[in-house]
């Protein structure tokens, strides 16, 4: 089993979901937001919510964020409903990445859920400097 690259080692759940809002960024993701959920939820830190413009933009971006973080030797110990592509949840321990199909997200509402969480903006710098 390859190890976590060094710089990656110390990575914050907050770096990681920043991380990962950066990746979802580029590739045109849609109402990013980021909710810190530490003290509210006992199974992770933070959630990364994005929309995706269709089934196959959503796919799109749970393969690219994936594909990143597995570059940096970052794995996630679980991928949800990626064959349907209304809603992928990627779960990399302290940063679950949910991204829903447009329509789903208002559905299932975790912004409303979990209203409580504190809010953080993207670091759009967030891993550029990381090799």
């Amino acid at each position: 089993m390859k190890k976590i690259k060094k710089i990656h080692q110390d990575k914050s759940g907050r770096k990681l979901a920043e991380l990962c809002a950066r990746v979802a960024m580029d590739t045109k993701a849609e109402d990013l937001v980021i909710l810190d959920v530490r003290g509210l939820a006992s199974f992770t830190d933070f959630f990364v919510i994005m929309s995706g413009r269709s089934t196959r933009h959503v796919q799109g971006l749970a393969v690219v964020i994936t594909d990143e973080l597995r570059s940096k030797r970052i794995s996630g110990t679980d991928c949800e409903g990626l064959a349907d592509g209304e809603w992928v949840l990627l779960d990399f321990d302290d940063v679950v990445v949910h991204i829903f199909y447009k329509d789903s997200r208002s559905f299932y509402d975790l912004e409303g859920l979990w209203h409580d969480a504190p809010r953080i903006e993207p670091d759009p710098a967030a891993g550029e400097q990381e090799t």
